[in-house]
């Protein structure tokens, strides 16, 4: 399974190195025939060596079906045979079913990696001793749910096609990819010692780094992107997965999605809401320079000076993703931007004076709280002060729970997003009049 994906990887890395003159549709195809590979190992996996129908233990018809859960589960195991079958049959003996199963060759051992449906109550301490019994080491254990069952390749397919679409989305398909952890990306000017995740570029060569649980790949834009999962080791299929998203965007280059909304404000202007990235500085920065002193400081809680200092960090899509609202002539008046703070989400938002109190900093955060609920964060958080009333009243229209915190006279301001949040927050002060 693990060649297998990286067959797909290296496939889709030189299918999206043709860049757009790729027809879209080609990937429908592509999906359905790894999705069928997919499904056919996984079938040969577990009934080539089935047993007889008459010893299968199946519950007779009509019986109740047992409460069950979802279960991740990552062990290590003797590079010898008999040991996998014997971990297999202890799992069967507690009536756990084995969904899928990944494996990761190693120097000594074997990393066997397994989706499994366990009966209800069992807990996961018991489900790890269940695997050291029978000759497992170093066991994880992590509850699942049903966008886990997505065979591997598939899975792998749709981040690389996010990826292409957008070059936001990178840090966020390393993520989904490799489960709970932190990534970084760490500018080519910074420097640490070796080892830490502030290493400096120099320190990573072309091919990336893997040390147990950190590993560094150059950043496509220069610098180091840093990914720490402090409790599980990375093996090299992981590694190498990694690597060949990163390399996908690099050769693929900046691109954001094309789309923009034309909306027509409360008093009938019209403005347009699109992505934005570093190709809009100079005009951010001319944005910047008609503001007035206060609502530069309300935005960065303190003097501004020079801003090419922090623009170009925060309109990068490798630190998360903006949007600009500007006017029929092409100016912009508004950023609002969706900032990937380790393992949190930040919201920021600069409105200029003359456009302020007119919905275009609602707008602007109901649509980064949206994208905020899209991938998965569970709450995104606000830095201000208590006198910036505007950005106070706007977190509280999203109409989702908030908590406050003040230290040292600065606010932060945390919405806690449901579960199933919708795809967009209702425009409560504009209405969309059309989508280029």
């Amino acid at each position: 399974m693990s060649r297998d994906l990286s067959d797909v990887t290296d496939a889709l890395t030189h299918l999206f190195a043709h860049g757009p003159a790729v027809p879209a549709m080609l990937l429908a195809p592509v999906a359905a025939l790894i999705a069928t590979a997919g499904v056919r190992t996984r079938w040969s996996q577990r009934h080539g060596q089935a047993p007889p129908p008459d010893d299968t233990g199946a519950r007779p018809p009509g019986a109740e079906a047992e409460a069950s859960a979802l279960w991740r589960m990552r062990t290590t195991v003797r590079d010898a045979p008999g040991s996998l079958a014997a971990l297999c049959a202890a799992l069967a003996d507690r009536r756990i079913d084995i969904l899928s199963l990944q494996t990761h060759p190693l120097a000594e051992g074997t990393v066997d990696e397994f989706l499994l449906r366990a009966p209800g109550e069992l807990a996961g301490s018991e489900l790890a001793e269940l695997v050291t019994q029978a000759g497992g080491a170093h066991t994880w254990t992590e509850r699942a749910d049903t966008h886990d069952l997505v065979d591997a390749p598939t899975r792998l397919l749709g981040l690389a096609t996010r990826t292409a679409l957008d070059a936001a989305e990178l840090p966020l398909a390393l993520r989904q990819l490799l489960g709970r952890c932190t990534i970084r990306s760490l500018p080519a000017s910074t420097a640490g010692s070796a080892g830490s995740a502030g290493s400096a570029v120099d320190d990573v060569p072309p091919q990336g780094t893997l040390e147990d649980t950190v590993l560094r790949l150059r950043a496509p834009e220069g610098g180091v992107i840093s990914v720490e999962r402090p409790y599980l080791p990375f093996t090299p299929a992981e590694f190498a997965r990694a690597r060949a998203l990163v390399e996908l965007d690099a050769r693929l280059g900046p691109r954001l999605p094309r789309g923009r909304d034309e909306l027509t404000l409360s008093e009938g202007r019209n403005i347009t809401v699109r992505r934005a990235d570093t190709r809009d500085v100079e005009a951010a920065k001319a944005m910047h320079e008609r503001c007035s002193a206060r609502t530069l400081g309300m935005r960065y809680h303190g003097p501004v000076g020079d801003a090419d200092r922090y623009l170009n960090h925060l309109l990068s899509p490798r630190f998360g993703r903006t949007l600009a609202v500007q006017t029929a002539s092409g100016r912009i008046v508004g950023l609002g931007h969706l900032l990937w703070d380790g393992d949190e989400t930040e919201v920021a938002l600069l409105v200029e004076d003359a456009w302020q109190r007119r919905g275009v900093g609602a707008e602007l955060l109901g649509r980064l709280v949206a994208m905020a609920a899209e991938t998965g964060c569970e709450s995104v958080y606000a830095v201000t002060q208590a006198s910036n009333t505007g950005m106070v009243a706007a977190m509280r229209g999203l109409g989702l729970p908030l908590d406050y915190q003040i230290e040292e006279g600065t606010l932060v301001v945390t919405a806690r997003l449901a579960p199933a949040s919708p795809a967009a927050v209702p425009l409560a002060h504009a209405e969309r009049i059309g989508t280029d």
